[in-house]
């Protein structure tokens, strides 16, 4: 105890007290400057320095310093900013990168968010319940398609548009009387306003083991409904899997990759970034997989997340494919938000299949190329054939 107190008396001496201030400023200095670096950078690798030693930039600050200043009329300049946003696109001259105004940029994200509020149904212009959605608490208590929405919490509604701002006017957790038309009756039910899934999925049950699963859109919430319809599928006993992706146009990346990791064994490879200065492969990191026979459908219009994940069930699962050869879809995009809410998208990288091909301008061939008789729709030889595989 008392060399204990002897130590802690003893301290530091007087060089050990430079040395230790002179390491804590060196610290200091080298971290204040990394943060400050870090906050000066606009991109991976430019800064605002950079950006600031740019002749050309300058040239075009200088011409709009002297519009906006000089020029005989007023100048809207959020407008003229937008036409020099996207004259830039313009001279990329490349389809997948441009400019979205801020109405575009909503939709877009409303569209790939994947959820929303309301009751779990979907109206026509007469305000007749078009669907009734799994989940939503309108099928709960038996609303059923056909039924036609005449009240709302009493109150008349004759349109679509008013319908849905009331109930997408209510909180989540709100209660509300919906009073609807069926056949020669009114029925009133008490609904809840939820938050609801946006359907991306369509699935049922073919031949008593054939699942059937149809995907619209590659949304935030689509791994989530896949894996609960193919959890559903199989407590049903289903032996195998057909896969609709036709016309499915795509949406984020990363949803064909959370869903390529509900088949894939561990460690497969599900596609591969080729960017400006590297490649760079995405593997199959969870322990789930399945391994029964998978049969994809896909056409001219899957693109681009949809045939992200048709060649990793093709070439990393051995899926067989049915259809038509696909868009051709093989760059991968960023988004840049601005401040008034509009963003600009732009090509950062191709993506390439397991095997290393890139499919950008030649789409994916199927096994079994199957053409749809335009004379005859209400026959679907694409899925025939897909079911004739999957048995």
């Amino acid at each position: 105890m008392n060399d204990l107190k002897k130590e802690t008396a003893k301290g530091f001496n007087l060089k050990e007290v430079i040395c230790i201030i002179v390491t804590t400023a060196m610290i200091t200095s080298l971290t204040t400057g990394l943060i400050i670096y870090n906050q000066n950078k606009l991109t991976k690798n430019i800064t605002y320095q950079d950006l600031n030693e740019d002749k050309a930039l300058k040239d075009f600050l200088g011409v709009y310093a002297s519009l906006i200043d000089e020029y005989y009329e007023e100048v809207d300049k959020t407008a003229m900013l937008e036409s020099a946003i996207g004259a830039m696109f313009n001279y990329l001259g490349e389809d997948y990168s441009t400019y979205m105004s801020k109405e575009e940029t909503d939709a877009l994200a409303e569209k790939l968010l994947g959820e929303y509020k309301g009751i779990g149904i979907s109206i026509n212009q007469e305000n007749i319940i078009v669907d009734v959605f799994e989940d939503g608490s309108a099928k709960e208590v038996g609303i059923l398609p056909g039924d036609k929405i005449i009240a709302i919490d009493g109150n008349f509604v004759t349109e679509n548009k008013e319908t849905s701002e009331k109930i997408s006017g209510l909180n989540i957790g709100d209660r509300l009387v919906l009073t609807v038309n069926r056949g020669n009756e009114n029925l009133n039910y008490e609904v809840i306003v939820k938050k609801m899934y946006v359907p991306a999925i369509n699935y049922q049950i073919i031949e008593n083991t054939i699942g059937y699963l149809k995907m619209s859109t590659f949304s935030n919430t689509l791994k989530e409904q896949v894996s609960k319809a193919l959890n559903k599928m199989e407590s049903e006993g289903i032996t195998s899997l057909i896969i609709d992706l036709r016309d499915n146009t795509g949406g984020y990346l990363s949803a064909a990759k959370e869903v390529a990791s509900l088949f894939l064994e561990k460690g497969k490879t599900i596609y591969s970034l080729e960017e400006k200065e590297n490649t760079v492969s995405y593997k199959d990191e969870t322990d789930e997989k399945r391994n029964y026979k998978i049969v994809v459908l896909y056409n001219e219009g899957s693109a681009s997340a949809s045939e992200v994940l048709i060649a990793s069930l093709k070439e990393s699962y051995g899926a067989i494919t049915v259809g038509k050869t696909s868009y051709g879809k093989g760059k991968v995009q960023q988004t840049h938000s601005l401040e008034d809410g509009s963003m600009v998208k732009y090509t950062s990288a191709k993506w390439l299949t397991p095997n290393g091909s890139c499919i950008d301008g030649v789409g994916i061939t199927p096994d079994y190329e199957i053409e749809l008789d335009k004379n005859n729709l209400e026959v679907d030889e694409q899925l025939n054939k897909a079911i004739e595989l999957a048995r």
